[in-house]
């Protein structure tokens, strides 16, 4: 299914808990093809985790990293696309997001906590983490919504099921 486009077949985007990395490699497999995780690349190439980056560089520091990532990753990415949960929140990835195809993994607050537990590793979730998703949902869907070009709902679903839908919509029937 991916030819030698230089450019995503999907790109996901969705808040802490939705699965964009989980759908992602389930849908990477449907697909035959390869996932690419931006916050795993910017991982990968500061040799530090991203709570490392948020704690010792601040959170400007870690989303112009990210936001280079994801510039580069829409040009150069074939397969999917995962972002990071905050990168649709820069007007520039925005106005990069234009013509591709991208899928919203919309995710509640009950299926969110059980996926990801709102442990330490989500810096922007530290303090108090089940208030500051829903003010974090509250301000981001908005934008989640304006970039996608499919919703997809994922409660009480399984990241293959989740996948199988994402497939059907690329590829215009069941798959």
């Amino acid at each position: 299914m991916v030819t030698g486009s230089t450019r995503p077949v999907a790109v996901l985007v969705g808040p802490p808990g939705s699965g964009k990395t989980t759908v992602g490699l389930a849908l990477a497999r449907l697909l035959h093809a390869d996932l690419h995780d931006t916050d795993a690349a910017v991982e990968a190439a500061t040799g530090r985790t991203i709570p490392d980056i948020f704690i010792e560089d601040g959170e400007p520091a870690f989303r112009e990293l990210e936001r280079a990532e994801v510039a580069r990753s829409l040009t150069g990415a074939t397969g999917v696309l995962a972002l990071g949960g905050g990168a649709v929140m820069d007007p520039a990835t925005r106005v990069l997001l234009v013509g591709h195809t991208v899928v919203f993994l919309d995710v509640g607050i009950a299926d969110a906590s059980r996926r990801i537990g709102f442990d330490r590793s989500r810096p922007l979730l530290a303090v108090n983490p089940r208030a500051t998703w829903v003010a974090l949902m509250k301000k981001r869907r908005p934008v989640y919504e304006g970039v996608a070009t499919y919703r997809v709902d994922t409660a009480g679903r399984t990241p293959d099921e989740i996948a199988r839908e994402i497939a059907g919509l690329l590829t215009g029937g069941p798959a």
